[in-house]
C-alpha cells in the first residue's frame, strides 16, 4: 500500500511538472506576480501585526512596490539611452586609439597581425541602426510589435502582473491554507516541513543576495567614480544588478569599464584601475560580503546557481530564469531529506553480516562498564576464578 500510495504522488509530480512545461508562455505573468506577492507577504503580515486590516497592508506595500519599480524603470532607461548615444558618438575617438595603439601593441608583443578598423563604417553603421530603432526603448517595442497578436499579448502580459501580484499579496496565506488543506495526510507533515525549509533557504538566499548586490553596486559606481569615469554610476549599477549570476557581474562590468575608460581617457591606465575596482570589488564579495551576509546556511553553491538559471532558460525560457533560483532552493532541500533518509534506511546499514557496525564499534571504547556489568552472569576466565571468596 506504502508503494502504490508512493507511485501515485510520483505520477502526480510528473504531471504537474508536464501541465507547467506546456503552459509556461501562459504562466509567465502568474509566476512574476508569485515572486512579487512572495516578497511583499512578509511586509503585508508585519503591518498587520502593528494593527493594520490585511486589505490596507496590502494596498500599501503594492503601492510602495509599485512606486519603486516606476522610479527605476523611469530613471534608468533614458539614463541608458543617452549614455549608449555618447558611447555611440565617441566611438571614432576609440577606433582611432585602438588603431594607432592597441593593434601596433599586439603586432608587436603578441605577434597578432590585424587589420586596421575603418571607423567611418562602423559608426555609419551604429549610427543608422540607433536611429532607426529611435533609442532603447523603441528597440524593445519594435521586438515585441512584429505582430499584432504579439503586442497584445504583451500588453495583456504588462497589465495583469499588478493586478495578479495585487490579489495573491491579498489572499496568499488563504491560498496557502486551500492548499495545506488539499495534500494527503499522509504526507502533510512532511510537505509543510519542507515548504518551510524552502522558503528559509529561498528568503535568506534572495534577502543576503539583494544586499550583496546593491552594494556591489555602490562599490563599482564608487570606485569608478574616483577614477572619473563618466559612466561610472550607470555601469556600477548594471554589475551589481547582474551579480545575482556568479561572476557575471564582474564579467559585463568589468568589461565594459574598460571599455568606457577606453573611450574616454584613450589610455592604458585609466582601463587598467576601471579593472582593478572590478578585481578588489570581487575579492570583497569573495571574502567579506557573501560570507558575512549570505552565509553557508543558506547553501546554494555557485555551481547549482549558474546551472539552475542556464537549464531553466533553456526549457521554460524566461519563466524558467524566473523560477530558476526558487526550484534549485527546493531541489536542495529535497536532496538534502532524501540524503536524510538514505542515511538511516535499511539499505545504507545492510552489508557484510561479519563486519559490525560503525556506530556500536565507536560506542563500544567509551562504556565499558556498561559492557562489564552486562558480563557478569558468565564465568570470569583466568585468575578471577581463584580469589577466595
Amino acid at each position: 500500500m506504502n508503494h502504490q500510495r508512493t507511485w501515485q504522488f510520483l505520477a502526480l509530480i510528473v504531471a504537474l511538472g508536464l501541465l507547467l512545461f506546456l503552459l509556461a508562455p501562459v504562466l509567465t505573468p502568474f509566476a512574476f506576480a508569485a515572486l512579487l506577492a512572495w516578497l511583499g507577504d512578509p511586509l503585508v503580515d508585519r503591518l498587520e501585526r502593528r494593527g493594520l486590516s490585511r486589505g490596507l497592508a496590502v494596498a500599501v506595500v503594492f503601492f510602495a512596490m509599485t512606486a519603486v519599480i516606476v522610479l527605476v524603470t523611469v530613471a534608468l532607461v533614458p539614463l541608458l539611452e543617452r549614455q549608449i548615444a555618447r558611447l555611440i558618438e565617441k566611438m571614432p575617438q576609440t577606433i582611432t586609439w585602438a588603431n594607432d595603439v592597441v593593434l601596433p601593441w599586439l603586432a608587436t608583443h603578441a605577434g597578432l597581425q590585424m587589420g586596421a578598423f575603418e571607423p567611418g563604417q562602423l559608426i555609419d553603421m551604429l549610427r543608422s541602426h540607433w536611429q532607426q530603432a529611435g533609442g532603447f526603448a523603441a528597440t524593445v517595442f519594435k521586438q515585441v510589435s512584429q505582430s499584432g497578436l504579439a503586442i497584445v499579448g504583451f500588453l495583456a502580459t504588462v497589465a495583469l502582473v499588478p493586478v495578479l501580484t495585487f490579489y495573491f499579496m491579498r489572499d496568499w496565506d488563504v491560498m496557502l491554507g486551500k492548499v495545506r488543506d488539499l495534500l494527503p495526510r499522509a504526507v502533510e507533515p512532511t510537505v509543510v516541513r519542507l515548504a518551510r525549509e524552502s522558503d528559509s533557504v529561498l528568503g535568506g538566499f534572495l534577502r543576503g543576495q539583494v544586499t550583496v548586490m546593491i552594494l556591489l553596486g555602490l562599490i563599482y559606481s564608487l570606485g569608478l567614480s574616483l577614477i572619473g569615469l563618466d559612466l561610472a554610476l550607470l555601469i556600477g549599477l548594471v554589475a551589481g544588478l547582474v551579480s545575482f549570476v556568479p561572476y557575471l557581474g564582474v564579467v559585463v562590468g568589468g568589461g565594459a569599464a574598460v571599455i568606457a575608460a577606453a573611450v574616454q581617457f584613450g589610455d592604458f591606465f585609466h582601463p587598467a584601475m576601471a579593472l582593478g575596482v572590478f578585481i578588489i570589488g570581487q575579492l570583497l564579495e569573495g571574502f567579506v560580503l557573501t560570507p558575512q551576509i549570505v552565509g553557508d546556511r543558506v547553501g546554494l553553491h555557485p555551481v547549482a546557481v549558474i546551472f539552475a538559471i542556464l537549464a531553466g532558460g533553456i526549457l521554460f525560457g524566461f519563466l524558467g530564469v524566473l523560477l530558476a533560483l526558487p526550484v534549485a532552493a527546493v531541489g536542495m532541500v529535497l536532496l538534502r531529506e532524501l540524503h536524510r533518509r538514505y542515511v538511516t534506511s535499511e539499505l545504507y546499514a545492510a552489508g557484510d553480516a561479519s563486519a559490525a557496525p560503525p556506530a556500536p564499534l565507536a560506542q563500544a571504547p567509551l562504556q565499558p562498564d556498561r559492557i562489564d556489568t552486562e558480563d557478569q552472569d558468565e564465568p570470569p576466565p583466568g585468575p578471577p576464578s581463584v580469589l577466595p571468596g
